[in-house]
């Protein structure tokens, strides 16, 4: 049986494999910004948890920069609230609060909702094709799930959402949904299981795009303010069982 601390090092070798083959994907012009995506990518999919401690020395080795590079990436991510800096003990993934999930669901719920409600005025009559990313991510998820592969539905579910901001067609927005989504998946870390907190979305997914595949974009906005009230919920009552 697989001692604690093992398991540990096993997920941090499997997260280093995972940035290495990010590392392979870019430009050999890499930098700081692309170092601090790779980084982000990693806590939105939920490879990095929270309380994580970042080794310069195997990053640089990984992610093929400069040390200066590195830290400037990591400066950027502080910046963004994903990463912070302990003095003389180094560089974190944040743990957050309860505080944080209220914050965080008041924008989504602004984010999300007015955008899809937007659609109505802003493209009524939405081509098919634009809702495909969404439908493969409801695809992805279902498959993870008949394979218990929970994590991977979670991460199915962030691209979702990302992808449902997409319809905006504003490079803003995107940005601002980048750093959202992956403060948002380290508050998921605060579910006792991937299953209990995913599961009951995968067909709340599934509705939702029905809804904008029938252009009912104001039904689809009102059951996605519930749906995100309800999440939200489902995480303040996990941070007071803890």
């Amino acid at each position: 049986m697989s001692t604690p601390q093992r398991t540990d090092d096993e997920g941090r070798r499997a997260w280093l494999r995972g940035v290495a083959a990010d590392v392979a994907r870019l430009d050999r012009s890499s930098s700081a910004e692309r170092a601090a995506d790779v980084l982000r990518r990693s806590i939105t999919e939920g490879a990095l948890q929270p309380g994580a401690q970042l080794s310069e020395i195997e990053l640089t080795e990984v992610l093929e920069v400069s040390r200066n590079t590195l830290r400037e990436a990591f400066r950027l991510l502080t910046h963004e609230g994903l990463l912070v800096y302990k003095l003389h003990r180094g560089v974190f993934v944040p743990e957050l609060d309860e505080h944080d999930v209220v914050d965080l669901y008041r924008l989504r719920r602004v984010l999300e909702v007015d955008v899809v409600r937007g659609l109505a005025e802003r493209d009524p009559e939405l081509p098919s094709s634009r809702l495909e990313p969404l439908r493969d991510d409801v695809e992805t998820a279902q498959a993870a799930a008949l394979g218990g592969r929970w994590p991977a539905v979670g991460t199915a579910n962030m691209r979702f959402h990302r992808n449902l901001i997409g319809l905006a067609d504003s490079s803003r927005l995107d940005d601002i949904t980048g750093r959202l989504l992956a403060e948002l998946r380290l508050l998921f870390h605060v579910m006792a299981t991937p299953r209990e907190l995913h599961e009951p979305y995968i067909v709340r997914n599934q509705a939702l795009l029905e809804l904008l595949e029938a252009r009912d974009y104001e039904r689809a906005a009102d059951e996605l303010h519930q749906y995100l009230v309800d999440s939200e919920q489902g995480l303040l009552a996990a941070f007071k069982a803890r």
